[in-house]
């Protein structure tokens, strides 16, 4: 299958769980979706339900690895194809500690030949796509000339796709969080490394918080000189403003189908909350995509205090959810009714 990549929901470490996914996917039919970056050790000898698993309606969606082992990646492909996934991808862009010790992330970036060799030997095992997601460099190695080096041993290997998250990191000094804020961003760079390798898919990532930025570099208007670009991948704006994705299938897609309201994508999202708390799942991790989903909104507060002091109580169900909606549709109604009346005055 081919995949449509103009827009993806980034891979995100405790963010991107099948509960997300499964919420995302009521509000877009088309974001490509991928799953936090499962180590390969924990993916082979793991428990497999809890880390890999996912509903088939979360289609179409990747399995994102951290590994440089060819033959435990190879073990991982076979794996995520035998289990239904879409594509697997490899991690070279996270900065943490854990994957420098662990020789996978960021610090791969140092090493393309080794990147090379797991895309080349997982292409020969599976039929899947294997991409790879990255930084534009790392440390010392932030040149221009770096970059189009990794790029070029990698996509020698079989590699066709390439996410660029638009910073460097710094594997020394910085913490993930201030990885994904203080290297500054340098969009120009990916523009001109898609005019360079016309043939792969480059898809941006990093900054951009609403779809205005991240349509720009597909079409025209695009920062810079360089050419539109075949992707963009949001990920913190898209977790922290959920109802983002509502818009998505419309103004990336041009599909116009029905979109729900926040209350009706609770609704929907009901059942699949009943079958993880009967396979015992606590309400915490259900719950958690969705505390966000009514910022800014009338009631938004209330529904973000309801679930944040109630999802943890021993007990707690999807009855939690439908509580919640209930005080923001009264919130709701007492904001229509003071906007009715300032209306009113305004016209006395």
């Amino acid at each position: 299958m081919m995949l449509d990549r103009r827009f993806s929901v980034a891979p995100m470490m405790e963010c991107t769980d099948r509960f997300y996914r499964f919420f995302a996917r009521l509000l877009s039919k088309r974001a490509l979706l991928y799953t936090e970056m499962i180590v390969t050790g924990a993916a082979l000898r793991g428990d497999r339900e809890r880390l890999l698993g996912f509903d088939a309606a979360e289609h179409p969606v990747a399995l994102q690895l951290g590994g440089s082992d060819p033959a435990e990646m190879v073990a991982c492909a076979r794996l995520a194809e035998d289990l239904g996934y879409d594509e697997v991808n490899i991690n070279c862009g996270c900065p943490s500690d854990r994957v420098l010790a662990g020789r996978f992330g960021a610090c791969l970036m140092a090493e393309p030949e080794t990147v090379a060799a797991c895309v080349a030997a997982m292409r020969g095992a599976t039929s899947l796509p294997v991409t790879v997601k990255t930084r534009i460099g790392i440390d010392a190695r932030d040149s221009y000339e770096h970059l189009v080096d990794f790029v070029r041993q990698v996509a020698e290997a079989g590699c066709g796709v390439f996410a660029i998250h638009a910073r460097k990191a710094w594997l020394q000094g910085l913490s993930p969080k201030e990885n994904r804020e203080i290297p500054p961003l340098d969009y120009d760079t990916v523009h001109r490394l898609k005019a360079d390798f016309p043939r792969l898919a480059i898809v941006l990532n990093g900054g951009m918080k609403s779809l205005d930025e991240a349509l720009a570099h597909l079409g025209p208007g695009k920062p810079g000189d360089g050419p539109a670009l075949d992707g963009v991948m949001i990920g913190r704006a898209a977790y922290d403003a959920p109802y983002m994705l509502a818009e998505v299938d419309r103004r990336v897609f041009g599909d116009a189908h029905p979109v729900p309201t926040r209350a009706e994508a609770v609704r929907a999202y009901l059942p699949f909350a009943e079958r993880m708390r009967i396979a015992g799942v606590p309400m915490g991790p259900i719950a958690k995509p969705l505390i966000a989903l009514f910022h800014g909104r009338p009631g938004g507060r209330l529904w973000r205090r309801h679930l944040s002091e109630n999802i943890h109580r021993p007990g707690a169900g999807p009855a939690v959810l439908e509580a919640g909606l209930a005080i923001v549709a009264a919130a709701e109604a007492h904001a229509a009714d003071l906007e009715r009346r300032r209306g009113e005055r305004v016209a006395a």
